[in-house]
C-alpha cells in the first residue's frame, strides 16, 4: 500500500491501539517530511495546492504520540508528543543554529544554508528553503511554506495552517524581506521579492490597497490574500466613513503597497547577505 494510502486510512479509521507497524508507516513519512520529499503544500504550474493527505499524516503523529519527558535536567523539564521529539541535525546538513534557545521540531524540512538565531521556533510540516535567515524570535507555523533566501526578521510570525486540513498554509515564496515585528496569517500567499516594512500584518480579514494600481486585494471564498511579486508593503490606515467614524475621526488599519521593487529597493536589502 501506498503511503498516502496507509496514512488516510489510519486517519479515517484510527485503531484503539497504534501498533509497531503503524508507528513505522509514521515514521516513514516523518523521514519524507524531513527530507523536503512530501510537504503540506506544494507550487504547481504557478498555483500553490495544498496536500491534504499530508496535514492528516501530521495531525495523525499527535493522535498516535504519546506524552514523553524531554527534560534536559531538574532544571529545564519539558514533556511532548514522543512523535515530534526536536529535529536531529549534523554539521553537514549545512544548517546554522546559533546557540541560544531555539527549537526546530521533527517533521519539517530545514533546506542549506539555513541560519537561524536564537531563540527562534520552527512547528512541524513547516518547509523552510535554501538561504532563508531565521532571525531572533520569529516563529514560522505549522505547515508554512518559506521560500529561497527569505529574510525573516526579529519577532516574525509565520502562521501556519494545520487545520482545517484543506486550506492552504501561509506561502512566502522566494527572496521575501518579512520586516520586524510583522505577522502573516490566515493562509495568505506573499509571492516573490516582496517587502513587508516592519510591523505590517497581513490577515484573511484585512485588504489591501495597490497605492500604485489603485486597487484592493483581499481573500475571497475561493481565493487567499495574495500580495503580488515585487510589492514594498508598510501599514497604513484608511478612514472610516460610515457611523460616527468622521465625527469621530477613526480609521482602521490597512496595508498599503506604496512601490514596487526598483534598484533602490535591492540595495537597501543587500546587507543582509554578508549575515549567512
Amino acid at each position: 500500500m501506498e503511503l498516502a494510502d496507509q496514512i488516510q486510512q489510519l486517519f479515517d479509521n484510527p485503531p484503539a491501539e497504534f501498533t509497531d507497524e503503524h508507528r513505522a508507516a509514521f515514521n516513514e513519512f516523518k523521514l519524507k517530511l524531513n527530507s523536503g520529499e512530501v510537504r503540506a503544500a506544494e507550487k504547481v504550474d504557478g498555483q500553490w495546492r495544498v496536500n491534504a493527505w499530508v496535514k492528516r499524516g501530521i495531525l495523525l503523529g499527535f493522535r498516535m504520540g504519546r506524552i514523553e519527558n524531554f527534560s534536559i535536567n531538574n532544571q529545564f523539564r519539558f514533556y511532548d508528543k514522543d512523535t515530534y521529539p526536536l529535529h536531529r541535525f549534523v554539521a553537514s546538513d549545512g544548517v546554522r543554529i546559533v546557540p541560544g534557545g531555539s527549537s526546530i521540531r521533527d517533521g519539517c524540512y530545514i533546506g542549506k544554508g539555513v541560519t537561524c538565531m536564537p531563540p527562534m521556533f520552527v512547528n512541524v510540516g513547516a518547509y523552510v528553503d535554501d538561504g532563508t535567515m531565521i532571525d531572533s524570535h520569529a516563529l514560522v507555523g505549522s505547515c508554512a511554506q518559506i521560500g529561497k533566501r527569505v529574510h525573516l526578521s526579529a519577532a516574525a510570525q509565520i502562521g501556519g495552517v494545520l487545520e482545517p486540513i484543506g486550506e492552504l498554509p501561509v506561502i512566502i515564496e522566494d527572496d521575501v524581506l518579512v520586516g520586524g515585528n510583522c505577522g502573516v496569517y490566515e493562509g495568505t500567499i506573499v509571492r516573490e521579492r516582496v517587502v513587508l516594512a516592519s510591523g505590517t500584518i497581513l490577515t484573511g480579514g484585512t485588504p489591501v490597497y495597490d497605492l500604485v494600481n489603485d486597487q484592493f486585494y483581499r481573500k475571497t471564498a475561493d481565493a487567499p490574500l495574495e500580495i503580488p511579486a515585487g510589492a514594498v508593503v508598510v501599514a497604513g490606515s484608511r478612514a472610516i466613513t460610515k457611523g460616527r467614524g468622521p465625527e469621530l475621526g477613526l480609521s482602521i488599519y490597512t496595508p498599503i503597497i506604496v512601490k514596487y521593487r526598483d534598484e533602490k529597493t535591492d540595495a537597501s536589502v543587500r546587507l543582509e547577505d554578508y549575515l549567512r
